[in-house]
């Protein structure tokens, strides 16, 4: 397995050959980057065709504006940007909070599984539920859960990627699981209501 250094180097010569005119280096970033892309987005828009659309758009981006990338920049915050603000746009289309579904099938790296029907239904409610109350996080929110819960990044990679200080990433993050929880529990509250 490459280390990071040679992993960025290997992003700057992509990005090198792009600025200069060689389409065939957006495929190695493509292939590189395309599910982290996805799964990224499908995380901040829980919906698969909206995450798919907004990967793909990502690519274009970067094929667009590949000569204002900054070569003494690392790749990916650059790129993890990029995919963020196109979510944004998707979720303001959406008008904040609508009626779609989670697409629970696509989200099941999230939870583990037993492989027992029962475990498999229990968890398919619980992620259900889960995304419900996500889908009425803030942007901000949202973001550093995706990232630090379902992406598994550190608070040292999430403070690069935001370019924020540490501890601002650990404050976020404890009061976005805070809020998150309290949707939680205001949900099951008003499901047992209707019960």
């Amino acid at each position: 397995m490459k280390k990071n250094g040679s992993m960025k180097e290997d992003d700057a010569m992509l990005m090198h050959q792009l600025k200069r005119g060689r389409v065939k280096a957006l495929s190695g970033l493509v292939e590189k980057y395309k599910k982290q892309a996805y799964f990224l987005a499908l995380g901040m828009v829980g919906n698969a065709d909206d995450a798919f659309d907004v990967s793909q758009e990502a690519f274009l981006r970067v094929y667009q504006s590949a000569r204002t990338f900054d070569d003494k920049q690392p790749f990916f915050p650059w790129f993890y940007a990029i995919v963020a603000n196109l979510c944004r746009n998707v979720l303001k289309k959406r008008q904040t909070v609508d009626s779609r579904q989670v697409d629970i099938d696509e989200v099941g790296y999230l939870l583990a599984d037993d492989g027992t029907p029962e475990t498999e239904l229990l968890e398919r409610e619980e992620k259900r539920k889960l995304f419900a109350a996500m889908r009425k996080l803030p942007f901000a929110d949202r973001e550093i859960i995706n990232l630090n819960h379902f992406r598994m990044m550190s608070y040292d990679e999430i403070a690069s990627i935001l370019n924020i200080p540490r501890g601002t990433v650990m404050s976020r993050l404890y009061y976005a699981r805070r809020r998150l929880a309290e949707l939680m529990e205001e949900d099951e509250r008003h499901a047992m209501r209707r019960d």
